[in-house]
């Protein structure tokens, strides 16, 4: 019971820490006049991906570098099957230009990159600089675009929280917020390793799913709201944005806490090198012949993706406790739904520009 309060209580620092960095990081950025694409590539990014960075480094400091990796990677693919999926169902989101010709093709080349440096079984502190490089030369390229395309963005704070049209209040938001991700961090990832250790459950499981998704919440909430509020590009922006920071940034810091603890470089499990990089990558590539029927993701489109993370849980879950209907399992997804959903998609992307040409 304890540490169940523990973890809910660290979630829930996660989330408050997580929604106070976004709102005053959010507000700071739109002094500078960035679209709100960008913000949500870039700041609302950073802001929810900060409870990915903040568990994956600590559970490194504490030794559980199978969690941090786990985290990463379960993340994203919580963040394209689970966010994109809901955030979809409550409205067709839009995609913009620049995120299909830009920013999908460079999350699924980070994805392609992690997984090659995930090959010979772990990360060091060069692949983890490497990352990190990556990152910066990404954020400083996509705000200097944005300064360049757009002019001042519009100032509608409502006014329930004018509190923060004071510099200072959202300087003050954005450090509550780091603390209590920071504490919240501490007291999930303590929490999380009691729990896999008494559930017989290993750290990767637990590091793929119950603090993935507990990490991811601030994502999900954030485009949910973006879409109620007609911000449908904030949300994708807040999606890709995230897997491209959890790649670049919340791997490539915990690869460098590594180096500097005993551990020495970021393990990686064999488990997550034969399975779950793979489905991350695929969850990526998917993005993009959705995001190619008619540039936006379609309610049916985000109920697949819904769809697949359920089998995905189910297929961890099944792995962990060496289910005997794992096998069939196996083969019903790989040999049957997988392919169909694949012509699916092919189909959906050849009748949208003719259906076009038609109207």
């Amino acid at each position: 019971m304890t540490q169940a309060l523990f973890f809910f209580g660290g979630l829930a620092l996660l989330v408050g820490g997580a929604d106070l960095l976004v709102r005053g990081a959010s507000r700071l950025a739109i002094t500078f006049g960035i679209s709100p694409l960008v913000v949500g590539l870039t700041v609302v990014a950073f802001g929810t991906s900060a409870p990915e960075m903040a568990v994956s480094t600590a559970a490194v400091i504490a030794g559980n570098t199978e969690l941090a990796l786990g985290n990463a990677v379960g993340s994203n693919i919580f963040n394209v099957l689970v966010v994109l999926g809901l955030s979809a169902l409550v409205a067709p989101l839009a995609v913009s230009r620049q995120v299909l010709r830009q920013e999908v093709p460079l999350m699924i080349a980070a994805g392609v990159l992690l997984l090659l440096l995930c090959l010979d079984g772990s990360i060091g502190w060069i692949e983890s600089t490497v990352l990190i490089t990556l990152l910066v030369g990404y954020t400083a390229f996509v705000v200097r675009q944005s300064r360049a395309e757009s002019g001042t963005v519009a100032d509608d704070l409502p006014a329930a929280v004018t509190w923060l049209r004071s510099r200072w209040m959202q300087v003050l938001a954005v450090v509550v917020g780091l603390v209590l991700l920071v504490v919240g961090s501490n007291l999930m990832v303590d929490a999380a390793v009691f729990f896999a250790r008494a559930l017989g459950v290993s750290d990767v499981v637990i590091g793929l799913t119950i603090v993935a998704a507990g990490t991811s919440l601030p994502e999900l909430a954030t485009s949910v709201r973006a879409v109620m509020n007609g911000e449908r590009d904030m949300a994708v922006g807040n999606v890709v944005g995230s897997c491209l920071l959890n790649i670049l940034g919340v791997v490539g810091v915990a690869g460098l806490a590594a180096a500097w603890s005993q551990a020495g470089t970021l393990a990686v499990p064999t488990a997550v090198l034969n399975f779950d990089l793979w489905v991350m990558l695929a969850a990526l590539v998917a993005c993009l012949p959705v995001f190619l029927t008619g540039r936006e993701i379609a309610r049916w489109e985000g109920a697949l993706f819904l769809g697949y993370y359920l089998a995905y849980t189910a297929y961890l879950v099944m792995q962990s406790k060496h289910h005997d209907a794992l096998p069939e399992y196996s083969v019903v997804m790989l040999g049957f739904v997988i392919p169909l959903t694949v012509l699916t998609l092919a189909v959906s992307v050849w009748r949208r520009p003719a259906a076009a040409a038609a109207g």
